[in-house]
């Protein structure tokens, strides 16, 4: 196995120390994800991606990837209280990326089972109040065609023209 030397300076040696306990004692091990993790990091940051993270799922999980965004669009619909925003990225590999992010709902009605309008709002009257938690999905897809059902036609339209084009363009001026 090939031998690396590095020099540590002595303000630097306390976070050495942390990395070597964090990682069970292979402080080889803690430096080499490191460094993977950076170079993938800055080698997608020259190609023009961003680094991206979004919450998923229930408790709102953080996931992370690199991707650039191709298009957002944003619903509501007349007979709910629910945004649902979209947006669109092109991940490093060429695959597409659908997050699909939900607000929360919330509902009342009255005695009745009618909306409960404005006296809802004021707590007024026999009013029932229900909710639904936010909520968002992350989906993984190789072609446009894959994605295409998935969205909004309007932001189909937006993506399927910026899909080709470069992340980062570089100019001779």
């Amino acid at each position: 196995m090939p031998n690396k030397t590095i020099y540590v300076s002595d303000g630097d040696l306390p976070i050495y120390d942390r990395a070597q306990a964090v990682a069970g004692g292979n402080l080889s091990a803690a430096i080499a994800k490191a460094l993977r993790r950076y170079v993938d990091v800055e080698e997608g940051r020259r190609e023009g991606f961003d680094e991206i993270t979004v919450r998923v799922g229930p408790g709102g999980r953080k996931v992370r990837f690199s991707g650039v965004l191709l298009g957002e669009w944003a619903n509501s619909s007349s007979s709910s209280s629910r945004w649902e925003v979209f947006r669109v990225y092109r991940g490093r590999t060429g695959k597409f990326v659908l997050h699909t992010d939900r607000t929360a709902e919330y509902t009342a009605i009255d005695a009745e089972g009618k909306p409960a309008g404005w006296r809802g709002y004021l707590g007024l009257g026999n009013v029932s109040y229900s909710s639904r938690p936010a909520e968002s999905t992350l989906e993984v897809f190789d072609s446009l065609d894959q994605l295409r059902d998935r969205i909004p036609p309007q932001l189909y339209d937006m993506v399927a023209g910026s899909a080709d084009r470069p992340a980062v363009e570089n100019l001779d001026i």
